[in-house]
């Protein structure tokens, strides 16, 4: 049975069917906290209504922020690439960019077109060197458990660039949460099951299932980048959004004639088309965010973001 971990200012919690008990824990950081598997287990009888606490990330920064591309068959489709052709790559983002799950995303002045794509997150729950052997058997050694994350994008700032990091680490851009969902073996073994949902204002725009869709899982990910790349307790790993996002591929046609054009006429064209598309995140825009099974044994919970224009 998956147990829900809490988090607010000045406490650790876990989630349980009468409320939130408080885990008697000095912990201040989410690597502290999986150390403390005891203290979680024994979370006291004395509960209190979730809806009073103010919740806040259950992952803790700093901490390495790790995000894989173009991870759903059905984006790729919908960027205009082969799914057949797509590598499996990685960028970073600052963990600065977490917030809570309630908390406003706010748009920086200089940016116009603002994006959202609804991800699974794994949060690491042990050191892995460089070099682990990981494999089916033991990967949820590694992978503590599951949050929602959005990778709020910027994607004025990203395109022109031809790289993330700016574009996906301004402040607020990751929001995580409301819980971290504490998995075993044969719960991460359900990982397809999960369906990514998104809603702005109310009105669907992202809902997939993992299996059939998501191209590399977590096994395929880790082993990839345990080959360079270090992990730690309470890092975070972006597994990629499935179709739905405000960004768009134009019709093939549009694409071969702006490749034509020298970069400052393409991109100053195409981002004259993007600004009429009214999915981009408006100021006063709710967005809700959702993870879970189909018969509610994994829920990762929903998160609601106001947006605010700086």
């Amino acid at each position: 049975m998956t147990l829900s971990i809490l988090h607010t200012a000045s406490a650790w919690w876990v989630e349980t069917p009468a409320g939130a008990a408080k885990i008697a824990t000095s912990a201040s950081t989410t690597a502290e906290l999986l150390t403390d598997r005891a203290a979680i287990e024994a979370a006291g009888s004395e509960v209190v209504d979730v809806d009073t606490l103010d919740l806040i990330s259950p992952v803790t920064r700093p901490c390495r922020v790790i995000a894989q591309m173009t991870n759903f068959e059905s984006h790729v489709k919908d960027a205009g690439m082969d799914p057949t052709s797509i590598p499996l790559t990685f960028f970073r983002k600052a963990s600065a960019s977490i917030c809570g799950p309630f908390d406003e995303i706010v748009k920086p002045a200089h940016v116009q077109l603002l994006d959202y794509e609804v991800e699974i997150g794994l949060v690491i729950g042990r050191t892995i060197p460089v070099g682990t052997n990981i494999s089916d058997t033991n990967l949820a050694a590694y992978i503590a458990g599951l949050v929602v994350t959005n990778d709020v994008s910027a994607r004025d700032i990203q395109l022109p660039q031809t790289q993330f990091y700016e574009a996906k680490s301004y402040p607020t851009f990751t929001p995580v949460g409301p819980k971290l969902v504490l998995l075993d073996a044969d719960e991460l073994n359900r990982f397809g099951d999960l369906r990514l949902q998104l809603s702005v204002n109310g009105v669907q725009r992202q809902n997939a299932l993992v299996e059939g869709d998501m191209l590399y899982r977590p096994l395929q990910a880790l082993q990839s980048l345990t080959q360079f790349q270090e992990l730690a307790p309470g890092d975070l790993v972006l597994t990629g959004t499935p179709v739905g996002t405000a960004l768009s591929a134009p019709p093939k046609p549009i694409q071969i004639i702006g490749n034509l054009l020298p970069p400052a006429v393409k991109w100053k064209t195409f981002f004259k088309r993007q600004a009429r598309n009214p999915k981009y995140l408006q100021h006063g825009d709710v967005i809700e965010a959702s993870v879970a099974t189909a018969d509610g044994a994994i829920d990762l919970g929903s998160q609601h973001n106001a947006v605010r224009y700086a």
